[in-house]
């Protein structure tokens, strides 16, 4: 391995307005030699390229002397020195730099060898075998948590790294993933829009297992796989991380759109949907509350479109989360689905569980609401499923979240209203908290937002809307005679 000392400063060029770096001409005395005061000592040299055939040029300074930077550029050479195969010099490479940027000292010749001829106790561990055994490692995580990592190992990180040994995998075999999974999302995208395409046998099972993984997800999967290579080198399983430098494409939250007239008239006429985040008017709002007002669901659809509840929380909430007196509820459960089977959690995350205030007529309809699963209690007799919940099937059994979902799907056709999700109520629910003079830390609070940035970012493109219609009710107030 080549590599060179040198020394540099950080005076600035007056000419150029840059540093001079190795070319100032303070850092040489009048006859050539080096000032002893004047700039700290560096070392250069190229370490061996990364598991993915990247170059990987070192420099590194602030040494008093130059014997200081030789000795460390020794060790260097020593340690490279100790690499029987190629593959054992890229390990050595990342046991190097790890410590730099940790700014931790560099491993001594007894721990590279101990790493390098470990008796073979990792070599046979294939990537699959070792997500297996992190998750299940894993007693303190989350049940979500616990289930998106359990997800994305069995979905993608096994059918596509199980097979290859933890020691061997690089950056090219998570990167080949990651062009795997888009590939498959392109193909379904047009089994979708042609189904009649010679893709069927590849698409013939269960869709909602086969449906794109897009930049969000990609960036989950990836999520779990660091975890686990983490883990992996805190054991000394492996010294590189394959999942740390892939890069994947950025994620664009799509902002909220508020169904306008303009808007409206353009759906209906060409069938146009701005945006895959559609809000309605308070006025299609209660149009659909209207419309449902006599189905069974019509409280829980009130409470997601007025106090923005996720739909898994709705479906979890308990009589015992509610103090209708105090005109509060208390989020403390969800229901989530796991291969139709369902689940009662914790929510989303830990701020995700908090007490909403809510409206007097909000609290009203529970009141009525809870009167009428009091009649259908006492009719089922034995037959009742007690759960305590507040939104139930007629036998008092957990409803399922996808019929919440379908049948919202169905009310919406119904009505004629332009669509929107049932997900996006929760963003209609903080557009019309704005629109009632709600500033955006009392939407945070209703939303339970990790951050107030979060909240901001995510309704930027309704304030304005929100603001003209402010504008216009301000006007409106004011009585004119011509």
């Amino acid at each position: 391995m080549k590599g060179t000392t040198y020394k540099r400063c950080s005076c600035t060029n007056p000419a150029t307005g840059r540093p001079y770096g190795r070319s100032c001409p303070k850092l040489r005395r009048p006859g050539g030699s080096w000032h002893p005061t004047h700039g700290v000592w560096q070392y250069q040299c190229e370490l061996p390229p990364t598991a993915d055939g990247k170059r990987r040029p070192l420099r590194r300074g602030g040494f008093a002397t130059k014997a200081d930077a030789d000795a460390e550029l020794d060790r260097i050479r020593t340690l490279l020195a100790l690499a029987d195969e190629p593959e054992d010099a890229i390990r050595i490479g990342d046991l190097i730099v790890g410590a730099i940027s940790r700014r931790e000292p560099l491993p001594d010749q007894a721990t590279v060898r101990r790493l390098l001829h470990s008796d073979g106790e990792h070599d046979d561990v294939t990537v699959g075998e070792w997500l297996d055994a992190w998750l299940a490692s894993r007693r303190s995580l989350r049940e979500t948590t616990r289930r998106n990592y359990a997800d994305n190992i069995r979905k993608y990180l096994k059918p596509h790294l199980g097979h290859i040994k933890l020691v061997r995998l690089t950056g090219k075999h998570v990167a080949a993933m990651f062009d795997a999974i888009n590939a498959h999302n392109e193909a379904f995208q047009a089994y979708l829009a042609d189904p009649d395409l010679n893709l069927g046998r590849r698409f013939d099972g269960d869709r909602r297992t086969m449906k794109p993984a897009g930049p969000a997800a990609q960036r989950r999967i990836q999520a779990a796989l660091r975890a686990a290579l983490n883990a992996a080198m805190r054991r000394q399983m492996i010294t590189y991380n394959a999942a740390t430098h892939v890069e994947l494409p950025p994620v664009r939250s799509a902002k909220p759109l508020i169904w306008t007239d303009q808007r409206v008239a353009e759906w209906r006429r060409t069938g146009h949907i701005p945006s895959p985040v559609m809000v309605w008017t308070a006025e299609q709002t209660g149009a659909f509350l209207d419309h449902i007002i006599d189905d069974p669901l019509y409280a829980m659809y009130h409470l997601i479109a007025l106090r923005g509840l996720r739909r898994g929380e709705a479906c979890g909430l308990h009589r015992a989360d509610l103090d209708l007196d105090a005109l509060t509820l208390t989020v403390r459960h969800q229901v989530v689905v796991e291969a139709w089977k369902l689940n009662l959690t914790a929510p989303k995350t830990d701020g995700s569980e908090a007490t909403i205030a809510l409206d007097t007529i909000t609290a009203q309809l529970l009141r009525e609401h809870l009167e009428h699963q009091d009649g259908l209690r006492e009719r089922a007799g034995a037959a009742w499923v007690e759960t305590g919940l507040v939104f139930t099937r007629e036998d008092g059994s957990m409803i399922h979240p996808d019929y919440v979902t379908r049948r919202f799907k169905e009310a919406i056709a119904e009505t004629g209203l332009p669509p929107v999700r049932l997900h996006d109520l929760r963003h209609g629910a903080a557009t019309l908290a704005l629109a009632g003079g709600a500033d955006i830390k009392t939407v945070q609070a209703m939303l339970r937002h990790s951050t107030i940035v979060l909240t901001a970012n995510t309704y930027t493109s309704v304030l304005p809307q929100v603001a003209r219609d402010a504008a216009e009710a301000a006007a409106a107030l004011v009585p004119r005679r011509r």
